[in-house]
Formats: C-alpha cells, structure tokens, sequence
C-alpha cells in the first residue's frame, strides 16, 4: 500500500509522507540544551507535530548510545482530576508502560507501585525516578508529553516533585527534561478545588530555562512534503496548489495534510493518478472538510464556547477598536490554541479557521432561516445581488433583536447575522470569503457564484454606524471600492447598521446608488 497524508496522531515513515520531524524546531538548539542539563517546555496548538518530534529525537538520542530517553505521555491522569493519589498512580502506570515499550525496561513496572505506597503521592514520583536515574549507567533525559492535561492539584504535585530534586541531577534524576504541551508552564493558572488557592506554573516549575514553540510549514515544506505523493504516485500537482494551501493554512500542518488528504484520496476524481490536483479542487476539499466538521475542526468549535475565548473572538468578528480591554492572558490563550495571531495584529490564525468560527457560531441559525439560492438567481445564472440584500434588509430589521440575543457572539451580531444569511443562500452552489480583524471597524465579505462559464464576484462591505452617517458612507464607499479592486469584483454593496436604539426603523432603512468612474456601489441602511 502507498504512503498517504496523515491526519491523526504520529507520524510514520513507512505510513505517511513526512517531513522530518527533528528539522520542525533548531535541532543544535535542542541538543545544546540536553548536554546543558536544562530543563525546558515544548509547546504548540493541538496536532501541529509535538509528538511526533518527541518520538523521534527519543529514537536519535537512545540511537546516539550517550543517553537514555524515555518519551512518556501522562493524558490519562486527567481522568484523576484533583485525586493526586490516583493521578499520582496513573502516571506511574504510564511510565511503566511506555519503559516497557521503548525501552524493555521493567523498573516502573516492577517498583512503581511499592514506591506509591511507601513514599506517598506527594512523593512517589521524584522517588520513582531517583531511583531509576541510580540504577541506569547512563545519564537519563526525560519526554513528558501532555502535561498540561492533568488538573489542579496532580499538575501542582507533578511541577514540584520534578523541581524539588532539580539539584540531584544528572545522577540522581534526569539530567534534562521537556514537558510538552498545548500552552506553555509559565501560563498555567492551577486551580485546586480543594484549597481554593490558584498557583502560576511559573512558580511551580521555576527551573524551566526555555520555552520552545513548535511552528508551521514553511511553503518549501509544504511543497516538499505534496511532490513526495508525485513521486510515489506519479500524481502532479499544480504549481497553483502550493501557495493556495499556504494561504488558506498558513502552513498549520493538521490544515496541510487533511486538504492534500481529501483532495488525492477521498475526492473521487482525485483518486484518478493520472489528474492534476489543481487549485479548484483543493477549495472544494477545504469545503468539504468545513461541511464535515472534521474532528481538528470540531474540537477548535468547542473552544468557541469558552469564556475566555469569546473575550478574544469577539471583538476580532467585530472589527472592535477595543483591544486594550482584551486581558493579555486571555490573548496568549487563544494564541496557544492555534486560534489567533499576534503579529501585525490580533487576528485569525487563517483563512480556513476565519471561515470556521463564524459558520460554526452561526450554524444553529443557518439551518432555521428559510432562504433558497434559487429564489435570487437570474435567467443567466448569477446571482441578483440587489434583491438578495433587499430581502436580507427586511430580514434584518424583523429578526435582529430577537436573534440576536440568542447568539454567545453578542457584540458581533451583526456580522454573524449577515454571514448565516449569505452562507444559507450561497451553500447552494458558491462560497463565501470573510475579511475581518481587530480595530477594522468593518467586515469584508466577497461572494463567490460560478454560473455557465464564468464566476460571479461581489463584494459586501459592513460597517456599524458611529457618528455621522455621510462620512460614514463616504468613509464605507472608499473601502468597497478598495476591495472591489483587490477582489476584481465588478459589484459592490456597503451596509450600513445602525444600532441606536431611539432612532426609528423607518430612519434606519434606506437604499442608495453612488456611482464612481465605471462602476457603481448600492448603499443599503438598516
């Protein structure tokens, strides 16, 4: 059987086409730190590689004959919660388990119980692998994968076993260890419901040296790893593809694999070796993922119903100029879920979760509005965009208050309304591409309708009403145009919403056309 795109779990060579995962973070680096006995934290947003890369820089060290590397991962110690006894033998049990696997060793196996038992929970583990380090010829480093999944009190316990005997290494302990997780120790908030006292994993684990995060695919790796399937297959791609997916990604590894996936092995003409895999079909595999609501996908969903979350996304949907009120340790949590991006700007992490998140707030809503593309399509096949917006005024001014207050998104009503609107119209046959970021003040939208044999672009500008309603108008009008141009789109509609409460609907509603040179934007208030 031929390799193939992986999308769950490790990766393998003999399965999967890879890209070498010791080259996903500076390998000297890493090396530099082991030798240097430090003790440090690899951490990336869920299925990005991480332990992928822990089993095989394991594999080179125990490889090398200067160390001996346990990889071991602590997930199901989450199930204890604050029982530190239970989490305390569950992790035990899986550093028997996985010595045993990697390394036919017995130790945990054999004294991990006894050693619970006679030193306590609270001491077990730096006991269990002070031991272990006095029985080994060589000096030990440690891969402690998904710690930050363990819960209160067990996490407190875990970070202050492992720094209480940080003086007794290499002999005594392990010489180097890496925790590997989501977010990184020094942003841990513990909370234990037991004392009702909340501990920083700063303060717990202060011996930490460094904090590693993994990256995405470079567009090279990106390419790289799809021309392994070419070769394999003897299945090109277009050269379209490559920036495609970068752009539609930027380079999230899960995003990489499962477009590539759906698009040569589930799409049936993808399956034809001897197609191209071009640009077209790799927007219709993101659809189909999106449709499908693909596990990566789903779990990101859920993470939209957190408090804390919404406090970053929110404003974001929204255009909000209000950054400053955004906590920072909200902002760097969002950033540890592969969510958001802190470069330039706070922003969505790409152009695929930018479709996600409001098509996931929205869906409920999508699927009870009673709206069919065929009820605006013209005798040539596009869309009339006009009447579309028309119905989708009358629409707004009936259902706003009311549907409104049912979303978690409340600020970016608005927006969500719109967008649920637009994607129950165009899932007939289009698709719908969102523009939106922190401080904007407005939303983008461009609808994209193939018909006969051509593509229709129009684009929607939406702006909120603050101040007064010409300049507002003027301000909107400049900022269709611009995107018209960068779109190529020949159409252009601004919504103006206004939510002042005391102005009347019958003030609220207008309809106006401003031409500018050749083209037009039709103006539409609400």
């Amino acid at each position: 059987m031929s390799r193939f795109f992986n999308t769950a779990g490790p990766v393998s060579s003999e399965d999967h086409y890879i890209i070498d995962p010791l080259h996903r973070i500076n390998f000297d680096e890493i090396i530099a730190l082991i030798e240097q006995k430090k003790y440090f934290v690899i951490h990336a947003p869920r299925q990005t590689g991480k332990t992928s890369y822990l089993l095989a820089l394991t594999r080179y060290l125990n490889q090398q004959g200067k160390y001996k590397c346990l990889y071991t991962n602590i997930e199901s110690a989450q199930a204890a919660r604050e029982n530190v006894n239970e989490g305390m033998r569950e992790i035990l049990n899986s550093l028997a388990a996985d010595a045993s696997y990697y390394l036919d060793d017995p130790f945990f196996e054999d004294n991990g119980e006894q050693i619970l038992n006679k030193k306590g929970a609270l001491g077990a583990l730096k006991e269990a692998l002070s031991q272990w380090c006095r029985n080994n010829e060589k000096p030990v480093v440690l891969f402690i994968d998904e710690i930050d999944a363990l819960v209160g009190d067990t996490l407190i316990s875990v970070l202050r076993q492992l720094r209480s005997n940080y003086p007794k290494r290499p002999g005594s302990f392990p010489q180097s260890i890496i925790l590997c997780g989501v977010r990184d120790v020094r942003d841990y908030r513990i909370h234990s419901d037991k004392s009702k006292t909340m501990v920083t994993g700063g303060s717990a684990f202060n011996i930490k040296s460094e904090s590693l995060r993994m990256g995405n695919f470079t567009l090279q790796e990106i390419e790289g790893l799809y021309k392994q399937h070419t070769v394999e297959t003897g299945q090109p791609f277009n050269p379209d593809v490559f920036p495609l997916v970068m752009n539609l990604t930027e380079g999230q590894p899960w995003l990489v694999n499962a477009l590539a996936y759906e698009a040569c092995f589930k799409m049936e003409e993808g399956r034809e070796r001897t197609r191209e895999i071009t640009a077209a079909m790799i927007n219709q595999a993101k659809e189909n993922l999106i449709l499908r609501r693909e596990t990566h996908l789903d779990q990101l969903s859920d993470k939209l119903k957190e408090e804390r979350v919404r406090r970053v996304i929110g404003p974001i949907l929204s255009g909000s100029q209000e950054a400053k009120k955004i906590p920072e340790d909200d902002i760097d949590y969002a950033v540890d879920l592969g969510l958001i991006k802190k470069d330039r700007q706070i922003r969505i992490a790409n152009r695929i979760y930018q479709e996600v998140i409001p098509r996931t707030i929205t869906f409920s809503t999508q699927l009870t509005i009673n709206q069919e593309s065929s009820w605006y399509q013209k005798e040539d096949g596009t869309l009339d965009m006009e009447k579309l917006l028309s119905a989708f005024q009358e629409f707004f001014r009936m259902n706003f208050e009311s549907w409104v207050d049912g979303f978690d998104y409340r600020e970016a009503g608005p927006q969500l309304l719109l967008q649920a609107f637009l994607q129950r119209i165009v899932n007939g046959g289009g698709r719908v591409e969102r523009e939106y970021g922190l401080g904007r003040q407005r939303t983008d939208i461009l609808v994209i309708w193939p018909y006969q044999t051509s593509i229709q672009y129009a684009v929607i500008e939406l702006k909120l009403l603050y101040g007064d309603l010409e300049t507002t108008i003027r301000a909107g009008v400049e900022q269709t145009l611009q995107y018209m141009d960068t779109c190529g789109a020949t159409e252009g509609y601004l919504l103006i919403i206004n939510k002042t409460p005391k102005v009347s609907w019958q003030k609220k509603i207008f309809k106006k056309t401003i031409p500018y040179h050749n083209t037009q934007v039709t103006v539409f208030g609400m």
